[in-house]
């Protein structure tokens, strides 16, 4: 469904106003990218990674406490990485979804 001409001044015009008096809100709503998602891939991708290093470490050594901490270090890094993923994902469904 496209927009008149009215409606998309309008729209124009909120959007100028929004970026006026908030300015970091504007960005982060253009960007398309939650403000910590970078962050969260990193740290994420960083805990997975330890979690590997001590899993490996702890078969080396032989001590099942390393292998075990190292396995919910990746296990929980590997859930923060994706959760935030598939939580975009709904999100980006539910704004393309139309309105009942």
């Amino acid at each position: 469904m496209s927009l008149s001409d009215e409606e998309r001044r309008s729209l124009e015009e909120l959007e100028r106003d929004l970026a006026a008096a908030d300015p970091e809100l504007a960005f982060r709503l253009t960007s398309g990218r939650p403000r910590g998602a970078m962050v969260r891939t990193i740290l994420g991708s960083l805990a997975v990674l330890a979690g590997f290093v001590m899993v490996i470490a702890g078969i080396i050594t032989q001590l099942v406490v390393l292998g075990v901490v190292g396995f919910l270090l990746a296990s929980s890094g590997a859930y923060w990485l994706l959760a935030g993923r598939s939580l975009r994902r709904r999100i980006q469904r539910h704004d393309g979804e139309p309105s009942p």
